[in-house]
């Protein structure tokens, strides 16, 4: 991205509805196998969404590295209604944070997302690290600086308390909850502004939010522009399709990542697969993989809620099975590395070549299987983090978080989440085997 295209991120907010047009997307060689498994090496303490457990769900984590002491990194990890948790490379707590309350009795409380990272981000107090959260109960961000040896907890809050709904017009509207879902922050190395990619839930929309320091050491951000992508995709055989759902529901996108060495933005939108498009929201994007539901014709049953698919016509991928969640960037030397996302439909993750100019092409899978009977896998993943940078003598090799829909042996019926610690080291030998 240039600097001249950077620069225009500071006009006027606009719209980019895209057409929904035959999208060219490449064939690849099916394949059913189970692909190859690796092992988690820790565990998280089990969550559970239920009111004695607080409402805490699991969703998604970031690796903040601790350049002074990369053995004492962190782990910063949502849990829903049950707010933000930070565990250490053991996977132990270390601090809790609870989502705000709801803004009156009757409204909706606060439900922490998605989370990434900032680093250096200017602030009139210094330059700080940040942990950035999407409030979707609240349709907000929220700001957390990152002070390792901090007493009380290295995560304090410093959001601009005058800090705007990204998507609503009023509270009415915050609690209809079509508000802050999917998170990816990007710095542009240009101009060294710092952005948040912000996408709706039960909507195809993303905005591009730009970062700005406030008063007291806060943080604010303002809306540049929104991209709707499509609902509706034009099929081979000439016909439309758009994915099922309920009623007034449209495929949303959750699972984000930048590529921070050339400003490209991946999304997946959970029902339909992949896109990849430039981080300032311009241009066209390309819809790189879909699902192997892409195309299957469904009818939604209102007594049992759930879809009826019909007969598959064939028009989907062959890596990917819906949804698509978590995607996360390994970065190599050079501009190697991957694009890992949780195709969470069959409990595998899939590789795909970070080089745009190899057009993103599938690289293998993996899957994150038991230890152990008391170290399970990761089921149902939602949101995964990697980071491949030496993390002290655990994880010399980086690091792999993945979350598990599905821990167990569990506690009954409760429902129970969590995050398995993956050597990262042992993911690479097996994509590149």
């Amino acid at each position: 991205m240039t600097t001249r295209r950077v620069a225009r991120l500071i006009g006027p907010v606009v719209t980019v509805a895209l057409a929904a047009t035959a999208l060219g997307v490449p064939a690849h060689a099916d394949d059913r196998d189970a692909p190859p498994a690796v092992h988690p090496r820790a565990e998280t303490p089990v969550l559970h969404d239920d009111e004695a457990g607080g409402n805490a769900d699991a969703d998604d984590p970031a690796i903040w590295r601790n350049p002074a002491a990369p053995g004492r990194s962190l782990v910063v990890a949502t849990a829903k209604e049950g707010g933000l948790r930070v565990y250490d490379l053991d996977a132990r707590p270390v601090q809790s944070i609870a989502a705000p309350p709801p803004a009156a009795e009757d409204d909706a409380p606060g439900r922490f997302n998605n989370v990434d990272l900032v680093h250096g981000l200017r602030l009139t107090t210094g330059r700080s690290d940040l942990a950035v959260t999407s409030d979707r109960g609240h349709d907000r961000l929220r700001f957390y600086r990152i002070d390792r040896d901090r007493t009380g907890g290295p995560l304090t809050d410093v959001t601009d308390p005058s800090a705007p709904a990204v998507f609503s017009r009023d509270q009415a509207e915050i609690n209809d909850q079509r508000t802050a879902y999917g998170l990816a922050t990007w710095t542009d190395r240009a101009t060294g502004r710092s952005y948040a990619m912000v996408s709706r839930r039960e909507r195809t929309s993303i905005a591009l939010l730009e970062l700005l320091p406030a008063p007291g050491g806060k943080v604010t951000y303002r809306k540049l522009r929104t991209l709707d992508l499509p609902s509706t995709f034009r099929m081979p055989d000439g016909g439309s399709w758009s994915p099922c759902g309920e009623p007034g529901e449209l495929p949303q996108v959750e699972g984000m990542v930048v590529d921070p060495a050339n400003g490209t933005l991946y999304a997946g939108q959970e029902d339909v697969g992949i896109w990849r498009l430039r981080a300032d929201l311009t241009g066209t994007p390309k819809l790189m993989d879909t699902v192997r539901e892409y195309g299957v014709p469904g009818v939604y049953d209102e007594e049992t809620e759930e879809c009826v698919l019909g007969a598959d016509p064939g028009f989907g991928g062959t890596k990917l099975t819906a949804d698509v969640e978590g995607l996360t960037l390994v970065t190599e030397p050079g501009g190697d590395g991957y694009l890992l996302a949780s195709s969470q439909g069959d409990d595998t993750f899939v590789a795909y070549d970070r080089e745009r100019a190899d057009d993103n092409e599938y690289e293998g899978g993996f899957r994150v299987a038991a230890a152990g009977p008391a170290l399970d896998g990761s089921e149902e993943c939602d949101g995964a983090a990697a980071l491949n940078a030496p993390l002290g003598a655990r994880y010399p090799n980086g690091l792999l978080v993945v979350q598990d829909g599905h821990d167990s042996p569990g506690d009954g019926d409760r429902p129970a989440t969590n995050f398995k610690f993956v050597d990262l080291g042992d993911v690479l030998e097996t994509v590149e085997d």
